[in-house]
């Protein structure tokens, strides 16, 4: 019997914590404004699908041999791929990927450059001083140069 009391007891506390929790205006708030992302979500996940699954079937699929054969680094192949070439296209990318992060970080700095301090503004004026530095670098040992 008193068993059955707590068991009862325990049945109420859980039921009047589950209502408590459902029913908190908070989370109906924090859904609400949550909402609509994922709304956003599912669309994108839905149209991304059916455009995926349109180009699978509306495409023609007879590739050619051209579109077969082997394309490495911007090179037409002309023997085994394990042969070395050039490594300046590498060097190339890397340089593009270093100075487009530049621009990436230029681009937030301009927008906010009203708000920042004076730390924030010297800061990235030493960042700019210093990839000017390495492309002047870069410049006089002739990396850029594809003689």
């Amino acid at each position: 019997m008193l068993l059955k009391i707590k068991m009862s007891c325990i049945n109420l506390e859980l039921n009047t914590l589950l209502e408590s929790f459902f029913l908190n205006h908070n989370h109906s708030l924090i859904f609400s404004e949550y909402a609509i992302i994922l709304v956003f979500l599912v669309i994108g996940a839905v149209l991304a699908t059916i455009i995926l699954l349109l180009s699978y079937l509306l495409a023609n699929q007879n590739p050619e041999t051209e579109k077969l054969s082997t394309y490495e680094c911007g090179f037409e192949p002309y023997e085994d791929a394990r042969n070395s070439f050039d490594v300046k296209f590498y060097l190339i990318a890397i340089l593009f990927i270093v100075f487009d992060i530049e621009t990436m970080f230029l681009l937030p700095w301009t927008v906010s450059l009203s708000n920042l301090s004076s730390l924030g503004y010297w800061s990235m004026i030493d960042f700019i001083i210093e990839l000017g530095v390495g492309f002047v670098y870069i410049w006089y040992l002739g990396v850029l140069e594809w003689n």
